[in-house]
């Protein structure tokens, strides 16, 4: 079993100096990138951008320092960015620190229970789907600081097609040097990566751009003019206000919180573990992530995960251990006791240009493609469903209709091929267990069960035809992986009808699952342990008793 033991404690047991000195470089280093990041996610949350560095200082922090990987950053990202803003913004800062801290209990206690592995069970055409829909978003809500649009008092834009309405409807407003800066910044952020990869390409954007709106006196909005009362320094903790109301509304939040920052984390560390020969402790990172929740949105941020950019460039960097994560957020600290005035010079078109390139990256277009183009029909429905649903309504619409569609799709796909069916004689001398060499007893009928039997298919199971000269039903369940109460429910109704008829019902080849369940429901001593054959010869052979005692 995985033990519940941060990947800090494990790692100190061998850490040099050597590895000391690269894991603080990566972490000044992961610092300045997550900066510009931090705070273009926390506008793009509908927060202001002190939220962002918070959560990066408070969360970073504490899930280096517990969690699973060795190489994890934590912080805001981008696939919050859409049901933050929602929340913040309809039912305000209250109700979405109520959320986060149900969420981090959540997935504290979904570590401490070892459900880490369950999150392989969200289909990757919903993470897939709802991760292409935040970028679209994301995209949308960026449209107007880039082109510098200025709405009247009142106009509703929190839903991505009341954005889109307004861009068309205020098109002509656009201010031209706004979109000077948005562009420059933009054509950097493209550009620079070919030219220089070890300074971040968004460092550079917000120089250059905080640079021409000082030094050019432009007319363009900055941090500063559309935060005007953010300070700096450290956080104070926030406790809020709970109600037996509050958090009966926000649970649907709280799970969608820590579904999503589970898979993000976990997903995360799966990448770190591929770049460094590693393996992280899932159950671990789960504890980690939900207490690095708690205490951000208790110090001024807003909820975190694994940031899967941040973590490689982590690792590119020399960072091996969690100190780097530390270190990381030691050096957002000093930015915000010393640093943060100049924050207020950061233009906003230039933020719009680093979210146009954050939804591009997380957008994987090419993976939507991909799917489109070669899965199988019922896959393509569930991650065209949940996009849409992402995009036109919110996130927790779209990952709760998107599982229940993908678990009714493969129920069906299941359902599909499970088969009921009589023995069908064809010659095939080559294989002992061929229905051509089995001799079945006169008065004795044999069906092959095949495939999961579940409620989806358990009627299927009545459409065995017995006659009234039959005196022996034999039942091979050797392709039967597993059976639930509903059909073992049907398989106690068939007996029944059996024994109405006076036919005996034989077990032949039943897997461990199903007969585990069949011992519980005591079908076993229903239709006698006798009954139950480990193979079809010996089930024939009981069949032979069976008809000769009742002739």
């Amino acid at each position: 079993m995985e033990k519940l033991k941060p990947k800090l404690f494990s790692v100190m047991k061998t850490y040099t100096k050597q590895q000391f000195v690269k894991d603080v470089i990566s972490g000044i280093i992961v610092a300045i990138i997550a900066l510009p990041l931090s705070i273009a996610l926390a506008i793009a949350s509908g927060v202001s951008p002190d939220k962002g560095i918070y959560t990066a200082i408070v969360a970073g922090f504490i899930v280096s320092f517990l969690g699973g990987s060795r190489v994890q950053i934590a912080g805001p990202t981008a696939a919050f960015a859409t049901i933050v803003a929602g929340i913040a913004t309809t039912k305000g800062m209250n109700a979405l620190i109520v959320a986060t801290i149900m969420a981090g209990v959540i997935m504290i206690l979904m570590g401490l229970l070892r459900l880490g592995g369950l999150i392989k069970y969200i289909p990757y055409t919903i993470t897939t789907g709802f991760t292409a829909g935040i970028a679209i978003t994301i995209l949308v809500g960026q449209i107007k600081d880039f082109l510098g649009l200025s709405y009247a008092e009142g106009t509703p834009n929190i839903e991505t097609i009341d954005k889109v309405k307004n861009v068309f409807h205020y098109i002509l407003d656009t201010n031209p040097w706004a979109l000077l800066v948005g562009g420059v910044s933009l054509l950097i952020l493209i550009v620079w990566p070919y030219i220089n990869k070890l300074i971040p390409a968004s460092l550079i954007a917000v120089l250059v751009g905080s640079a021409m709106v000082a030094i050019f006196d432009l007319d363009v909005y900055t941090i500063g003019t559309q935060f005007k009362d953010l300070k700096g320094g450290l956080p104070t903790v926030k406790f809020p206000v709970f109600s037996f109301t509050l958090v009966r509304d926000m649970l649907p939040d709280a799970f969608t919180i820590a579904i999503l920052a589970s898979i993000e984390s976990l997903l995360s560390c799966v990448v770190a573990d591929s770049m460094v020969n590693s393996k992280h402790r899932s159950n671990m990172e789960l504890i980690a992530q939900g207490a690095g929740n708690i205490a951000s949105v208790c110090l001024g941020g807003i909820p975190a995960t694994g940031a899967i950019a941040r973590t490689a460039a982590n690792i590119k960097n020399g960072g091996r251990t969690p100190i780097a994560g530390m270190v990381h957020s030691i050096v957002l600290v000093l930015v915000m006791l010393f640093l943060m005035p100049y924050a207020k010079l950061i233009p906003m078109p230039t933020i719009a240009a680093i979210l146009f390139v954050v939804a591009y990256n997380m957008s994987g277009w090419r993976k939507c493609v991909k799917i489109v183009k070669s899965a199988p029909k019922s896959d393509i429905i569930v991650f065209v469903v949940t996009f849409v649903l992402t995009v036109i309504f919110d996130l927790v619409v779209a990952i709760e209709v998107g599982i229940l569609l993908a678990a009714v799709l493969f129920m069906k796909r299941m359902s599909d091929v499970t088969e009921v069916e009589g023995w069908k004689y064809a010659d095939d001398e080559n294989d002992p267990d061929a229905l051509s060499l089995k001799v079945v007893p006169k008065h004795t009928v044999v069906y092959e069960l095949s495939g999961p039997l579940f409620f989806a298919v358990a009627d299927k199971i009545m459409t065995i035809s017995l006659k009234e000269t039959d005196k022996c039903l034999v039942l091979r369940m050797r392709s039967v992986n597993a059976i639930d109460i509903t059909a073992m429910n049907t398989l106690e109704e068939l007996y029944r009808e059996c024994k109405k008829k006076g036919i005996v019902i034989v077990m032949s080849h039943v897997n461990e699952q199903p007969m585990n369940v069949m011992k519980k429901a005591g079908f076993c001593e229903l239709i006698g342990e006798e009954n139950f054959c480990p193979h079809i010869d010996v089930a024939l052979a009981r069949a032979q008793e069976i008809c000769e005692k009742e002739v």
